[in-house]
């Protein structure tokens, strides 16, 4: 058995997992920390029990679900814990055991991650107080895309911002992104190493990536999840002179500024509405124009990028759709992949309305040059080969 546990800025994610059957045994989750609505909830063993933990923070959160866990499970069975940790920076460019020095150079990288690092060390702290005599694995977001050459990862800045500051792209979401990689190659019979895929993560949180010879090549996130895409409350890509030009127009700081590009704006911004794609498409048909319009937005930027991360590839043997709105929305789907039938895309129209769960994951027309898939993701199945990968 290997739990696994990925704590973000507001919320707690857990899952354990018999391996090598890669079977979820139970899996909880602990949301809204904080807040007056915050909650457990555990599902073991086809039951699920819930919990009202209203205004707890994320020591006391660990602790309800680890007790709720440790009723169901003997704890003597979990043989190892795997834990995501957002940013690895240039220092880990693969997953790697636990230990005091490692957790002091994860520790070392918060500056880039400032909203996720430090909540991802105090669940390390905690689980290794639970469960001090077995192996703890830290695996990074941003691992999967260390082989980026250095003309995808670098930016056209002075060059010792890089070499002093590790100013650079580095990408997210890369068990997300690696996982549908290897799900995509089996469904198309091909070997992992022997595909060039473009992925598309899209969630409250969307990147995309190219991956060739099993490596991701080039991604749309940077420096920092803000870069690439439209997103939930995101802006994604901006003129970089914007920062100066609101600061003078509104006396704003650059946090300030910073901080409404991360919550502020995406579909939140445009649509003055929602950020959950599902209420936009439903506001969009009933003739909300806003929502329309970032509906419309979102998909344009998204197959835009598409469109670029193919210059990395050369050659494309399939899209591959994923995430919350990837993996439900055939609407953004079909938007999207329409503006790249110059690439050889074409969708079924059936096998997209069923978001492929008649046909083994392809969504694509049957005489189209380029494979589309909806493949789901599972980022803790994803983690568990990992620590399995590290321990053996």
């Amino acid at each position: 058995m290997i739990l696994i546990i990925n704590t973000g800025s507001s919320s707690i994610k857990m899952a354990l997992i018999d391996m090598p059957s890669e079977k979820l045994l139970a899996e909880g989750m602990a949301e809204r920390l904080g807040e007056a609505g915050a909650s457990v909830s555990w599902t073991v063993a086809d039951t699920t029990q819930s919990f009202d933990i209203s205004g707890a923070e994320h020591l006391a959160a660990m602790q309800q679900m680890l007790d709720s866990l440790f009723l169901k499970v003997n704890k003597q069975q979990i043989t190892a814990v795997g834990h995501r940790v957002v940013h690895g920076g240039e220092r880990f460019v693969a997953p790697v055991r636990l230990d005091h020095a490692a957790m002091a150079e994860i520790e070392s990288l918060s500056h880039l991650a400032p909203l996720h690092n430090p909540s991802n060390l105090l669940g390390i702290r905690v689980l290794m107080e639970h469960l001090p005599a077995i192996p703890h694995v830290a695996v990074f977001d941003t691992a999967f895309h260390h082989a980026m050459p250095p003309h995808a990862s670098l930016y056209a800045v002075p060059y010792h911002w890089y070499s002093e500051y590790g100013v650079r792209r580095y990408g997210f979401h890369g068990t997300s992104h690696h996982y549908v990689g290897q799900q995509a190659a089996g469904l198309l019979g091909r070997e992992f190493d022997d595909c060039r895929l473009l992925t598309a993560h899209l969630g409250n949180g969307c990147s995309a990536a190219a991956i060739a010879g099993g490596v991701s090549v080039d991604t749309t996130m940077g420096m920092t999840p803000l870069e690439g895409l439209v997103m939930g409350t995101r802006s994604g890509d901006v003129d970089p002179g914007l920062h100066d030009f609101i600061a003078r127009q509104r006396d704003d700081s650059l946090a300030t500024i910073t901080d409404a590009l991360n919550r502020q704006s995406g579909l939140l911004g445009i649509s003055g509405l929602s950020n959950d794609m599902r209420t936009l498409l439903e506001a969009a048909d009933a003739g909300h124009e806003r929502a329309r319009l970032a509906v419309d937005l979102f998909c344009y930027r998204l197959a835009k990028s598409l469109a670029s991360l193919a210059v990395a590839l050369g050659h494309i043997d399939a899209i591959v759709f994923t995430g919350g709105i990837g993996e439900h929305a055939e609407a953004v789907r079909a938007k999207t992949v329409q503006q790249l039938a110059f690439l050889g895309a074409e969708l079924d129209g059936l096998k997209n309305s069923l978001h492929g769960s008649q046909s083994h994951g392809f969504i694509s027309a049957d005489d189209a040059n380029v494979s589309v898939l909806v493949v789901a993701t599972d980022e803790e199945k994803m983690i568990a080969r990992y620590v399995c990968d590290v321990l053996d």
